[in-house]
């Protein structure tokens, strides 16, 4: 990140990048963003956007257990099925604690209620380690699909319903949420959620 960017000008950026608007044209995206800082922060905005959502599928790629709470108890309340989570400086496409994102696309599937996670880099690890049995079970008790995918990714991509949700995370935890309906940014985390789920191995 050079210096003076936000990390809500790098997510921005990146998601720009990914769906083909090139040069410095990146506010032209249509999207919603929240940065550590604001009020409502990156963490509640992605608790919210998860517990309104039936399906929800995508990549987790950091573990906090503060976020995983919120994001269960959102879930239990709005859908009676909830995502791992994280801190509550953490969120959406992390480790435990990311949501995932269900799209129309063929990543998950609409019937409601059907939450699939994607863990990669730190989250996979959590899986496997001495927390991992706990973890597991928390999930299956959730109802969630969880999948561990051996690589990494630079960042969390959920669908949730037919809304891309992506998090930016940094030694703090979760630094900034995008989240958008449009069908370009739409498409590209419906893409990368089949990329993801393509190669990983059920939990």
């Amino acid at each position: 990140m050079a210096d003076g960017d936000t990390p809500g000008a790098v997510l921005r950026g990146l998601v720009a990048e990914a769906v083909g608007v090139e040069g410095d044209d990146t506010g032209a995206i249509a999207a919603d963003l929240a940065e550590r800082g604001d009020d409502p922060g990156p963490a509640a905005e992605l608790s919210s956007l998860v517990g309104a959502g039936d399906a929800v599928v995508g990549i987790v790629t950091r573990a906090d257990p503060a976020l995983a709470r919120r994001l269960l108890e959102s879930g239990d309340d709005d859908r009676g099925v909830s995502t791992g989570g994280g801190d509550d400086e953490s969120a959406g496409g992390g480790d435990d604690e990311s949501a995932g994102g269900g799209d129309n696309e063929g990543t998950g599937s609409a019937d409601g209620g059907t939450v699939r996670l994607v863990f990669a880099g730190r989250a996979a690890d959590r899986l496997v380690g001495p927390s991992g049995t706990v973890i597991r079970s928390i999930l299956a008790e959730h109802g969630i699909d969880a999948y561990r995918y051996e690589g990494d990714a630079p960042i969390g991509v959920l669908l949730v319903d037919d809304r891309a949700v992506v998090g930016l995370f940094d030694e703090r935890g979760l630094a900034a949420l995008l989240w958008s309906d449009a069908p370009a940014i739409r498409e590209w985390a419906a893409a990368t959620c089949r990329r993801y789920l393509s190669a990983a191995d059920p939990v």
